[in-house]
């Protein structure tokens, strides 16, 4: 698989020896900042195969797994609470009486298609964001001829999917996302004019000429007041610096803990991730900011080409995670730490004589 999807937790940093030959900071300590992205294993649903034409791609048939969850089929209504719930109801139980049509269809993707892709959605219900309804997504499956492209597809109908099964430590990604909606702004914000002098009559924020008298229309180069942001963007080459595990697994409960900083914490910083909580499923840790607001989804995808400068071929040991508290000046790593500078709290106090 070449993609998967996660949502933005928020952020905080990290300390590292860089290892750069040739650079003054080679083998020195430094301060980076992180982006952490919860990505809980994402449910595989379905295959979808391509054939070309000389308009470019176009789907052939669509084979979907027996039982689609309740997330998923949410997805399909835009008022659930309303609806009859219908959705792939017939189509499970014709899948449960025979599998004849889906035998027929997965045929028909092996003899015909050029491009194999897998529908999957992504388990929301295991970020507590407040949503129900999944995301779904479409992941192209690379390696091997057509047909063992459908199997490894098929193997995988309502089989969940986990990160690390997707990318590895210290690889290089691309991710793609809506960036943060600014609303309808004027020229000075959304372009970056510069402004008009102070005593300029009816305003300054503005453009002083929008063009000559002709040709007589606007053109599209000159800066105009309008949407900034909620835009669709790409940004590629971001390096992943570690892939946690869950919280609530034996391999994940000190999943903060470096070689060198051997306190048991784990990455969801002391009074959480501000506007978005506690980090209990798999995330990956991303050099750097990401597009979008928390709470965002975002797609992740491999690179579309080999990576061969050094950037991407470092290999990264941290040494620190910052989990003190993002909600001011953070002092304590945890809460042990905290207790056993200020001394027990006046709650701790009275559930004691409870």
């Amino acid at each position: 698989l070449t993609a998967f999807m996660g949502y933005k937790a928020g952020m905080t940093h990290i300390v590292r020896d860089m290892d750069k030959l040739g650079s003054k900071m080679h083998r020195k300590e430094v301060l980076e900042a992180v982006t952490i992205l919860e990505t809980p294993p994402m449910i595989v649903i379905g295959v979808v195969g391509y054939i070309e034409t000389p308009a470019g791609l176009r789907s052939l048939t669509t084979v979907w797994a027996g039982h689609l969850s309740e997330e998923a089929r949410r997805r399909w209504y835009k008022k659930w609470y309303r609806s009859k719930k219908k959705a792939f109801t017939s189509y499970a139980k014709r899948f449960a009486e025979s599998q004849r049509s889906t035998q027929i269809g997965l045929a028909r993707i092996k003899k015909h298609c050029t491009v194999v892709r897998v529908i999957a959605h992504t388990q929301i219900t295991k970020v507590k964001i407040g949503q129900k309804k999944a995301h779904v997504l479409e992941i192209q499956v690379n390696g091997g001829t057509i047909a063992q492209k459908v199997d490894f597809a098929f193997n995988l109908f309502e089989k969940s999917v986990p990160v690390d099964g997707v990318f590895a430590q210290d690889e290089m990604i691309d991710i793609c996302g809506v960036t943060k909606g600014k609303g309808f702004q004027g020229v000075v914000k959304r372009w970056g004019v510069t402004k008009l002098p102070r005593k300029t009559h009816k305003g300054l924020r503005k453009v002083a000429c929008i063009g000559a008298w002709h040709p007589s229309r606007v053109s599209y180069a000159v800066a105009r007041a309008g949407q900034c942001g909620y835009f669709h963007r790409t940004e590629r080459n971001k390096k992943i610096y570690r892939i946690g595990k869950a919280y609530r697994t034996p391999a994940g409960k000190n999943n903060a803990t470096t070689e060198f900083d051997i306190t048991q914490k784990s990455i969801t910083p002391m009074g959480g991730f501000v506007g978005f909580g506690t980090v209990n499923e798999d995330f990956l840790m991303i050099k750097g900011s990401v597009t979008g607001p928390r709470r965002r989804v975002v797609t992740l995808r491999k690179t579309l080409f080999t990576q061969t400068n050094r950037n991407a071929l470092e290999k990264i040991s941290l040494k620190f995670i910052d989990t003190s508290s993002k909600q001011g000046r953070g002092r304590y790593q945890t809460a042990d730490e905290k207790k056993k500078t200020m001394g027990p709290m006046k709650k701790d106090k009275l559930a004691a004589k409870k």
